[in-house]
């Protein structure tokens, strides 16, 4: 197998596994479109680096961080709308991102679309060191800070009463996110990571109950995906990225299906053993399953 292959089915499995340990918490925090956001920020940081020839993906990091870390503290210090905070990330960063790539003697229309749609076949050995070491920290933050996380997405005034230092935990989520955009340009594209980061989470609630076993069950899509991705797309010859991203739906789909299948099946067997051959129900049965 050529060595291109291998870089992008590793590449494939680190985002895969990192977007949505990240994402439980954005959906959880009803912030699932703001990785839309920050990628057009990450343009920026693209058409940065090709203009100053540094590597795009360590300037869009830097960017994307920069980005994230003021809309939070303008979401903080409640001086505009969080729909607003996204509409500026979502216009400037695009718009600065498409001037800077066009100035830059490296810039074009090849090099924007392999970061918009993604390009694992064009991935650098470099490139993927970075993204694993940058993957290594999301995964370190997004599970080691599991309870302090969660307890700040699911309710921020409960955590701010509890002691928990709610601003840093804030800024370490703005920043995993920028981190998680950023590393995944190369793999799904900027256009597309946010679906990465919600999907595989939509898709796990359908079949579990709990916020461990459900960020768990996310990560194992986010990988089956991003590894059948990179194989179908070989052999298909598709764009990695939309098909990472289709087969991540179509996993929602079939989780979604057949968890309501098994959901009315076990609510008529349950119905069942609740009755008597005539269709009664015996007092002493409902008095049972009311204790």
């Amino acid at each position: 197998m050529h060595d291109f292959v291998l870089m992008a089915f590793a590449g494939a499995l680190i985002i895969g596994l990192t977007a949505p340990a990240l994402g439980i918490y954005l959906v959880q925090r009803r912030l699932s479109l703001i990785g839309d956001g920050i990628g057009h920020v990450a343009l920026t940081g693209v058409g940065v680096g090709l203009l100053l020839d540094r590597s795009p993906v360590i300037t869009a990091v830097v960017v994307s961080v920069l980005g994230a870390v003021a809309v939070e503290l303008v979401r903080e210090r409640g001086r505009t709308s969080g729909d607003l905070a996204l509409a500026l990330l979502f216009y400037g960063g695009i718009a600065g991102g498409v001037v800077l790539v066009g100035l830059s003697e490296n810039g074009g229309n090849v090099s924007l679309v392999q970061y918009l749609f993604g390009s694992l076949t064009t991935t650098s050995r470099q490139e993927l060191i970075v993204i694993a070491i940058l993957g290594a920290a999301v995964l370190a933050a997004t599970l080691g800070l599991r309870p302090a996380l969660f307890a700040v997405c699911n309710d921020e005034e409960y955590a701010r009463v509890s002691g928990l230092p709610v601003r840093t935990l804030n800024l370490v989520l703005a920043v995993t996110t920028a981190v998680t955009v950023t590393i995944a340009m190369r793999t799904v594209g900027l256009l597309l990571v946010s679906a990465l980061m919600v999907v595989p989470v939509a898709a796990a609630q359908q079949v579990t109950r709990g916020f461990r076993a459900t960020m768990a069950t996310a990560m194992a899509i986010g990988v089956l995906a991003a590894a059948a991705g990179v194989v179908v797309s070989a052999r298909a010859d598709t764009a990695s990225g939309a098909t990472i991203v289709i087969l991540a739906i179509a996993a929602f789909v079939l989780l979604t299906v057949g968890g309501g299948i098994w959901r009315m099946v076990r609510h008529r067997v349950s119905a069942g053993t609740a009755t008597d051959p005539a269709g009664a129900e015996p007092p002493d049965v409902v008095l049972r399953a009311g204790v």
